[in-house]
């Protein structure tokens, strides 16, 4: 059901945690048994707690967020477990067919006013410091159209050419100069946001984050530098070295 919006003064932050997908490029720990859902990747520990919980309490960790809203599948078995006992935390089973439905659903159903700040952050990002995300705040409280988190990149870039027999081959190098690669948190007003993702969905849009629905419409969003810490454990070895990095 749609949550009614608490009686608090806007423009407010609310927080949005796609949590619908099984990250499958992240092979389980292990094997589901014979009729059960294999454990999707945001509820594997990352340092003996579930990523999840981790992703949300990063968020939690800066006052000013009102609240976090973790979006997750129909009958998710394991939400409740993950994220038990944290404060100003709920979760709606509003899973869309990709990130950009989970997140519209979301949006639709919180509650929010026009003017509230939406920030939308990855279940599979644990690793977010407050810096990082106090400095996002600070700086899209002051901008007219919001931004993100991202980072310069650093490497060298290829891109490779047709496909062919054989392992992929160069077919150009991309100048790195002027590229960022992105990260989350991404905030933008309810209302742009909504906006976006809707004009996304009727062109038919394949955007994989919420700035580029935004950049669809003609707008900048605003980059603030991130950290390598806040990487996406995308790939088995992630849990590996994300252990390595979280002490707590």
């Amino acid at each position: 059901m749609t949550l009614p919006a608490p009686p608090v003064s806007s423009p407010r932050l609310i927080a949005i945690v796609p949590a619908a997908g099984i990250g499958a490029r992240a092979a389980p720990a292990e094997p589901a048994a014979a009729g059960e859902r294999p454990l999707p990747k945001q509820y594997r520990n990352v340092a003996g707690r579930p990523m999840l919980r981790r992703a949300v309490s990063a968020l939690l960790a800066d006052p000013r967020i009102d609240r976090v809203l973790v979006a997750v599948s129909a009958g998710d078995p394991w939400v409740e477990a993950a994220l038990a006992g944290l404060p100003r935390v709920a979760w709606l089973e509003c899973g869309g067919a990709t990130r950009a439905d989970t997140v519209a659903n979301a949006l639709a159903r919180c509650g929010a006013a026009a003017e509230d700040w939406i920030l939308v952050h990855d279940a599979a990002r644990p690793g977010l410091p407050l810096p990082v995300l106090g400095a996002l705040i600070d700086t899209c409280l002051r901008d007219e159209v919001g931004g993100l988190v991202a980072l310069p990149v650093a490497d060298t870039i290829k891109a490779d050419g047709p496909a062919e027999p054989g392992p992929p081959r160069v077919a150009r190098t991309v100048p790195r100069d002027g590229l960022w690669q992105a990260q989350t948190p991404q905030m933008f007003r309810a209302s742009v946001l909504a906006r976006a993702l809707a004009h996304a969905r009727v062109r038919g849009l394949a955007v994989t984050d919420e700035a580029g629905a935004v950049e669809a419409l003609g707008l900048a969003p605003c980059l603030v530098p991130g950290s390598l810490l806040n990487f996406k454990v995308t790939w088995p070895q992630d849990f590996d070295l994300m252990e390595k990095l979280i002490h707590d």
